[in-house]
């Protein structure tokens, strides 16, 4: 099943897509409080379609989520920055109102130079989970969907602590569908590439995450318990801008996609 969240009248609602059309299915909110229940009914759901193209888009998680992304999770990644492999996920927070969805323009902040690419397949969370085991974080994915981790370098490098560079306006996009676990059950081996104006700039397999999904629910849920509709970056691979030589940014006039096999493509314009 594929899902994907649109503004109905002032209220972000949950649908079920079908190609280019979507069926409403319930509120966002209303969605997460019951993900069992609302995934029953969207299996025998029988209203109307109405053409994607014509509704405006909104992240398909409430604003209640947290978003936890994991640093320097492909060993290419480390590589081309230098560094140890980590013995354990480096995880760092966003918050959920720097969600946006595709084609929403994504403005370069009054003090960069630019914005850095970070293509990642995110994990979206569809039940409970407190210390949990690899099986039941596994059993608590809803799905997953295509992320940009884009980063204000200047910000993010100055100091230790990543927050603010990580959290500039509108640079967490998201989707545009998210794909039900039973519908994608192996996510190891995904093609995961990010083009920038049609060139690609990162290109690789899923399978060179140091830490798998599971693995990174597993031991987050050991210190907070993790509630339906939180997200989880899982990490880029090697090729993003800042580390070129020479280094390479995103500016007004760019369009970077993030394209994940089986998953999409999820395009924004930098303006």
């Amino acid at each position: 099943m594929r899902l994907a969240a649109f503004d109905a009248g002032g209220v972000a609602t949950m649908g079920v897509v079908d190609g280019p059309a979507i069926r409403p299915l319930c509120p966002v909110g209303a969605f997460y409080s019951d993900v069992a229940g609302s995934l029953a009914r969207a299996a025998h759901l029988d209203r109307p379609a109405q053409d994607r193209s014509t509704l405006r888009g909104v992240p398909p998680v409430p604003v209640t989520a947290r978003v936890l992304c994991v640093g320097l999770n492909y060993r290419s990644h480390a590589a081309e920055a230098n560094e140890a492999l980590p013995a354990a996920p480096n995880l760092f927070a966003r918050w959920a109102n720097t969600l946006v969805v595709a084609d929403t323009p994504v403005p370069v902040p009054p003090r960069e130079e630019g914005l850095d690419w970070e293509g990642e397949l995110a994990v979206v969370v569809g039940r409970p989970l407190r210390n949990g085991t690899l099986e039941q974080a596994r059993e608590a994915i809803l799905g997953y969907t295509c992320f940009n981790d884009l980063s204000a370098r200047t910000f993010q490098l100055a100091v230790s602590q990543w927050a603010l560079g990580k959290n500039a306006d509108c640079s967490g996009p998201i989707g545009p569908v998210i794909v039900t676990r039973d519908e994608l059950p192996d996510v190891d081996s995904l093609l995961l590439e990010t083009r920038v104006n049609d060139e690609t700039v990162q290109s690789a397999k899923t399978d060179q995450m140091i830490f798998k999904p599971d693995d990174v629910l597993a031991y987050a849920s050991g210190c907070l318990t993790l509630q339906p509709g939180d997200v989880l970056a899982t990490g880029t691979p090697e090729g993003v801008g800042f580390l070129r030589t020479p280094p390479r940014l995103l500016h007004a006039g760019d369009t970077v996609e993030v394209e994940i096999e089986s998953i999409g493509v999820l395009r924004n314009p930098i303006a």
